[in-house]
């Protein structure tokens, strides 16, 4: 038999499965948590962090990311305080800068009240966000590690090794079918 544990999310009190995450508590619940590195298939990442949330622990909120955070007894999570959406709003503006033609990332911010942003990056601007639900999809269920991250800060971006084809990719369109601001394309060869 499952153990349960009771959490309150947004004041509603719930009892769910011992073990889950924040996330999957409040999905289950139909609480809308917004995420973009997210995969129920893939193990969590935490990497976009748009899923932060306010949790109480002994009555002092930290944020942290619902989709790693595991839930237990007496949890106490808010999902839409001033705090939350402020580093979200925080977060989009960074994506919107990042990646200021991927309408997924328009359509999200837009719902933070985000539709320009402040920060200005160098020249040569790219659509991936770097939550690496691609990388994940290739490494946990492709098992090709075809493609990773390299660079660090800035300079960060998703690659093949040494920047060409890489002789393990199959093909099988894993990371496309992942990618939430759909950079990666499947492209039929001629």
């Amino acid at each position: 038999m499952e153990k349960t544990v009771a959490c309150t999310i947004n004041a509603r009190e719930l009892k769910v499965k011992e073990g889950i995450t924040v996330l999957e508590a409040a999905l289950e619940a139909g609480i809308k948590i917004p995420t973009l590195c997210y995969h129920k298939e893939l193990e969590p990442y935490g990497a976009c962090r748009i899923c932060l949330v306010e949790v109480v622990k002994k009555g002092w909120p930290s944020l942290e990311p619902a989709c790693l955070y595991k839930v237990f007894d007496g949890l106490i999570v808010n999902t839409d305080t001033e705090r939350v959406r402020k580093t979200r709003t925080i977060l989009f503006e960074l994506m919107l800068a990042r990646c200021p033609a991927s309408e997924k990332i328009k359509t999200l911010a837009a719902e933070y009240g985000v539709t320009q942003t402040r920060i200005t990056l160098k020249p040569g601007k790219e659509n991936c966000i770097l939550c690496g639900l691609c990388v994940r999809a290739c490494a946990e269920v492709s098992r090709r590690h075809a493609i990773s991250y390299s660079g660090r800060g800035g300079r960060r971006r998703i690659q093949t090794p040494f920047d060409e084809l890489a002789e393990s990719c199959v093909g099988c369109g894993a990371c496309a079918h992942v990618c939430p601001t759909g950079v990666i394309r499947i492209e039929e060869a001629e």
